[in-house]
């Protein structure tokens, strides 16, 4: 979807959505923007870059935002959208239709203080940046509740609940990993170059909120992990009790095992002639599982 053009400050603004092949030849030969412009700011794989081509002076910028698989499990990864600063037209490329970057993108344009496109790129940014720390959040509320579960009973369905939740750590954390580098690094690019005081300023709101998302999820992995850790050591040692009572439940069973078949056997035995003979029998087992168990007690086994 090509949206309507709109204007920030006097600069044009097209607006795409999930584009398809129609779509993208409009672009190709209406705004002259190159085919491999367009695969590459639309390739879903694509992780976070800028590009300027100095003979188009053409400046590409490629970010990371998170992307719901399911929110209520918390299941996200992340998926790019890129800007494009073409023949003085901006283009944004949302080809996951990302609602946090609408979000981002409409927030930026109804800023007052928002006087250039340039603002209006590090605005988003800011916006998009800013979206992640919900979700992180949401899983300091999810895993506090696993952490309670934990000291109750280990169920398969908080394993999974858990698991989940590393993997959404996975993907943000990488992600934000990346985004705050790529933040690092545009001061440096031509599009820091003779930047005023406002935009140096507007580098440093970004900066600093990518810092603080990023501490965010580095603790957040961290007690995450740890948790698991617990889980697996309580799992691990719950099975570590099932196999020892087990154990000595067949090490019992056996000993009557044992006594019964000899007395079992069609040939003349010891004692066979006694009238409570099967009493005697039953006295002997029950005096070998209770020696057994004295023993294992005290070679600490139990």
């Amino acid at each position: 979807m090509i949206k309507p053009e709109k204007t920030i400050n006097g600069t044009k603004w097209i607006e795409t959505i999930q584009i398809n092949a129609e779509e993208r030849a409009t672009l190709e030969d209406q705004y002259g923007i190159d085919e491999d412009i367009i695969e590459y700011v639309t390739d879903n794989d694509e992780s976070t870059n800028y590009v300027y081509d100095i003979n188009e002076d053409d400046q590409l910028f490629i970010f990371l935002a998170p992307y719901a698989l399911d929110k209520d499990a918390l299941r996200y990864i992340t998926q790019p959208f890129g800007m494009l600063l073409h023949k003085g037209v901006l283009f944004t490329f949302n080809q996951s239709h990302i609602p946090e970057v609408n979000t981002a993108l409409y927030s930026a344009l109804d800023n007052p203080e928002v006087k250039s496109v340039d603002a209006f790129i590090l605005e988003t940014l800011f916006t998009v940046v800013d979206s992640f720390i919900p979700i992180s959040r949401a899983i300091t509320k999810k895993r506090n509740y696993l952490d309670k579960m934990l000291n109750r009973k280990t169920k398969n369905s908080d394993l999974v609940s858990l698991s989940y939740l590393q993997q959404t750590l996975t993907f943000l954390s990488s992600a934000v990993q990346t985004n705050l580098s790529e933040l690092d690094r545009l001061p440096k690019t031509h599009f820091g170059v003779g930047a005023d005081q406002d935009k140096i300023d507007l580098f440093e709101d970004v900066q600093i909120e990518g810092e603080q998302v990023q501490r965010m999820f580095e603790i957040e992995t961290q007690v995450v992990d740890r948790i698991d850790h617990t889980f697996n050591s309580i799992a691990n040692n719950n099975l570590n009790d099932t196999m020892k009572f087990l154990t000595i439940w067949s090490l019992t069973m056996a000993v009557p095992t044992i006594i019964t078949g000899f007395y079992g056997m069609n040939v003349k035995l010891p004692l066979a002639g006694m009238q409570y003979a099967w009493m005697l029998t039953l006295g002997i087992s029950v005096a070998l599982i209770v020696a057994m168990l004295i023993m294992l007690k005290v070679w600490r086994k139990m």
